[in-house]
């Protein structure tokens, strides 16, 4: 493939196995079209796809699983832990190779249009979003499936394609594009949850931290530890480094520390390589001197 776009969507159903095969399928045996993985949440109720190809190959994919979305999946009957307004609930596009984060826009835009000419509507939000207010998918999902017909008689939040009322079963889809976004966490030396809370106020962007990160506090109870867990919406501007060494500064002034990191699921490998700078302080870098990048050249 010359050039590469990733697509994550999030299909509402992690329960049936039979329904979330189906849909997995719209994305099996397609040629430009590779399907990376895909995970189900019973609990959460949701199913997360990552999936490769060439722009056209990859929309069509994406149109035909949204179709199967809404055929099989009816969100009036629909309970889980994770948040939803649609039945695939957001289609987020991002750049991997020869592959601007423009050019992912317009494939938002041309995908977000086509999903409501089915009848769905479609709400654009991160670098795709018609407004400011419009940009953090939390803001867009507010109210959720339930909520959103009172919600969308409002001006401010009509759709940007598609019906302005939600299609009675399926919901309404947020559709948009945005960098790869990197899921990192923060293990400390203790079991109180509050102070990784605390910790993450203080990192994550609406709290005055980082620009590109959001963030939360957890209970890991297999291990009692309490966890600093963050998005990187964008590595290249909010990297992990960054991210780690003010959890660490935050970690201080509560007497405890780092005692490990994790990266949940695929991260793009010039994440690596700026920590691998950062830390080594290496300098004139490029990963031309990788040697794994020159033998696939």
């Amino acid at each position: 493939m010359e050039r590469i776009v990733e697509c994550v969507p999030n299909f509402s159903e992690g329960r049936d196995a039979a329904v979330i095969d189906k849909i997995v399928d719209a994305f099996r045996g397609k040629e430009g079209v590779k399907l990376l993985d895909y995970s189900s949440d019973k609990d959460h109720n949701r199913t997360v796809v990552t999936v490769t190809g060439e722009p056209e190959p990859l929309k069509a994919a994406v149109l035909d699983a949204v179709e199967r979305a809404k055929e099989l999946i009816d969100l009036r009957n629909h309970q889980g832990e994770h948040p939803r307004m649609g039945a695939c609930d957001v289609v987020p596009f991002i750049p991997i190779k020869n592959f601007s984060i423009e050019e992912a826009i317009t494939l938002s835009k041309e995908v977000g249009e086509a999903i409501g000419k089915m009848g769905i509507p479609v709400f654009l939000y991160e670098r795709s979003a018609s407004a400011p207010h419009r940009e953090n998918l939390a803001a867009v999902r507010k109210g959720q499936f339930e909520g959103m017909a009172e919600k969308m008689n409002e001006e401010k939040w009509q759709s940007d394609f598609g019906p302005k009322a939600p299609h009675a079963s399926f919901g309404v889809v947020a559709v948009g594009a945005r960098m790869p976004l990197v899921a990192f966490n923060v293990n400390l030396s203790t079991s109180e949850v509050a102070i990784a809370d605390a910790i993450a106020k203080k990192v994550r962007h609406i709290g005055g931290g980082l620009r590109y990160c959001k963030g939360m506090g957890v209970h890991l109870k297999d291990r009692n530890l309490a966890q600093v867990s963050m998005n990187l919406t964008d590595y290249t501007k909010t990297s992990v480094y960054r991210a780690l060494e003010m959890v660490r500064f935050e970690a201080k002034r509560y007497g405890v520390s780092v005692v490990g990191t994790e990266i949940i699921g695929l991260v793009p490998q010039q994440a690596l390589i700026d920590c691998a700078e950062y830390y080594m302080g290496i300098e004139n870098f490029t990963s031309d001197q990788i040697l794994e990048n020159k033998l696939m050249e």
